[in-house]
């Protein structure tokens, strides 16, 4: 499967990027010399591997008719001061208060099973070529 992305440069520090049918918006903060009128990049990151793994804890739940009502999943995200590279990421796993324990288990392999967090574990080939 291929998928090609279309990014524009609409002005200051704005990257917006087409994707199909969809437009998403990205802005520097006014920290880092944008407008602060969207996420930046590196959140729009983050809110990938967030909600892949949300994705998959609603699946769980709706393939199995469980109420979802009080569900949530945060992300904690942990830059290391020593290297900028070196980071942690934990999810919590917010159940709701009638959700059955035998399923504890197994709606954390689900959120697992996050596709963005495996290839972060198995990074893809890079390339940059001019045209």
């Amino acid at each position: 499967m291929k998928e090609s992305l279309v990014v524009s440069f609409p002005g200051g520090k704005k990257v917006d990027v087409d994707i199909g049918n969809f437009n998403i918006n990205t802005d520097q903060s006014l920290e880092h010399g944008g407008d602060g009128s969207a996420p930046e990049p590196f959140s729009m990151f983050l809110a990938s591997l967030a909600s892949c793994a949300g994705i998959f804890a609603l699946g769980f739940c709706q393939s199995r008719e469980l109420s979802t009502e009080g569900l949530a999943l945060y992300l904690d995200w942990e830059n290391e001061e020593k290297s900028p590279f070196a980071a942690k990421a934990g999810f919590r796993l917010v159940l709701p208060t009638d959700f059955p324990e035998k399923y504890h288990a197994s709606i954390i392999r689900a959120v697992e099973q996050c596709k963005v967090k495996h290839y972060i574990h198995n990074p893809p080939e890079f390339s940059i070529e001019l045209v």
